[in-house]
Parts: structure tokens; C-alpha cells; sequence
């Protein structure tokens, strides 16, 4: 008896990012990621209030306690921002890369 094993065409199926979920996650990261940076300098080089290039970036931020926190809620923001473009983008590309089967 001989058994003959039909293959189908290959379909490759990428999982579509969830765009709310992605671009929380980069907003939490990006913002503590700042928030952290900030009080790293603060407790190693102590405060200032001098413009620095994230200040330039960030209106309010200062190498402060005050100033850190302004940081993390820009980067919240920026990162939630970034993360839905790349996610949203992410998805586009992927829809039309996926090979259906005829």
C-alpha cells in the first residue's frame, strides 16, 4: 500500500501587533526610562537647572525631582505616540506581505 501525502502551499501568518498594547508598553518605557536617567544624574552629579538637549526637547524638564517627573510624563506621551506609528505600521506591512493560499 502505498500512501501518498499531498502538501499544501505554504502560508506564512505573522501575528498582528495589538496597537493600544504596544504603544502603552513604549510609553512606560520611554518615560521611565527618563525618569530613571534624570535621578541617575541627580544623585551622581547633583541638580541643575541649566538646559540640557532634553530640555531643549521637552518644555518644563530640568534636571530636578520636579523636573524628572515632567520627563516622565513627556515620555509617556512621546512614547505612546511612537510605539502606536510603529505598531500601526508594523501591521500595514504585514498585511500585505502575507501570502494567501490560491
Amino acid at each position: 500500500m502505498v500512501v501518498i501525502h499531498i502538501r499544501e502551499p505554504m502560508v506564512e501568518v505573522f501575528m498582528k501587533l495589538n496597537v493600544k498594547a504596544f504603544a502603552l508598553a513604549c510609553g512606560l518605557m520611554f518615560g521611565i526610562g527618563l525618569f530613571l536617567m534624570t535621578w541617575w544624574v541627580i544623585i551622581f552629579e547633583g541638580t541643575s537647572r541649566e538646559f540640557t538637549v532634553v530640555a531643549h526637547i521637552f518644555r518644563g524638564y530640568t534636571l530636578t525631582a520636579v523636573g524628572s517627573i515632567i520627563g516622565l510624563l513627556w515620555g509617556l506621551v512621546v512614547g505612546c505616540i511612537l510605539g502606536a506609528i510603529l505598531s500601526s505600521l508594523y501591521n500595514m506591512i504585514n498585511s500585505r506581505s502575507v501570502v494567501k493560499p490560491a
